[in-house]
């Protein structure tokens, strides 16, 4: 349950209540409405977050719960817009938290056996 609102608590504090975008005045390109520092704090906050749950409940576990709270929390935000686009941006998001959990989980767990059979 702690890492579920870890995750969760990842997309609101970093980027789920950012909704203004950048107009850059010399040309009138917009941007955003994220800057480079938020997704980097939300990536690195989901990082650790993934790797404490990897060493308390295993990788698979920590996987699936990072992964399906995340996607939720991004999507109660998402929701609202009236395209349905964001029925795909959920999917992306599904995929790719899942695929970089998975990764950090996979490389945790490696460095948690070669510790333990280090001390052996």
């Amino acid at each position: 349950m702690a890492l579920a609102v870890l995750a969760a608590a990842c997309w609101f504090a970093w980027l789920g209540r950012d909704t203004t975008y950048q107009v850059d005045p010399a040309t009138g390109v917009a941007s955003g409405p994220y800057e480079a520092w938020q997704v980097l704090g939300c990536v690195v906050s989901l990082v650790v977050a993934v790797v404490l749950g990897t060493v308390k409940l295993g990788g698979p576990v920590t996987v699936v719960v990072t992964t399906l709270a995340f996607t939720v929390a991004w999507s109660v935000t998402a929701s609202a817009d009236e395209t349905g686009l964001w029925l795909v941006g959920a999917l992306l998001v599904l995929v790719g938290v899942a695929v970089g959990a998975g990764v950090v989980a996979a490389v945790t767990a490696a460095v948690l056996r070669r510790r333990r059979a280090g001390t052996a």
